[in-house]
């Protein structure tokens, strides 16, 4: 199982950093990969990582604002999001994969965590 946190309510133009971590196993050969998805709107891919980094996949939308990476040594995947804007307002999920690949398809992915909400406001 996969556990997301960090997230919270943050202003316009500010930062959050989310986690993911695994209990009950260790994803160092998984590919692991945030979704997203806002009130009334589909999920939609955010970054990925392959199991061996820094290699990363990320969407248009946050291409140069957000930075995917990950902690061999503690086990943790990490969503670093900067200049935030009101429209990243949604639920966080990361997922996971047995795969070298990366891959922004969420039905590739077999694990996920229980989402943390991220609120951009002023």
């Amino acid at each position: 199982q996969l556990q997301a946190s960090g997230g919270g309510l943050e202003q316009p133009g500010g930062s959050l950093r989310l986690s993911c971590t695994a209990s009950g196993f260790s994803f160092d050969d998984y590919s692991i990969a945030w979704f997203r998805q806002a009130p009334g709107k589909e999920r939609e891919p955010v970054a990925a990582i392959g199991w061996g980094g820094p290699t990363a996949l990320y969407a248009d939308s946050v291409k140069g604002r957000f930075t995917i990476s990950r902690d061999i040594r503690s086990g943790s995947v990490y969503l670093q999001m900067n200049s935030l804007k009101s429209e990243d307002t949604a639920v966080y999920y990361c997922a996971g994969r047995r795969s070298a690949a990366i891959s922004m398809n969420a039905a590739t992915y077999n694990y996920w965590g229980q989402g943390t909400l991220v609120t951009v406001s002023s």
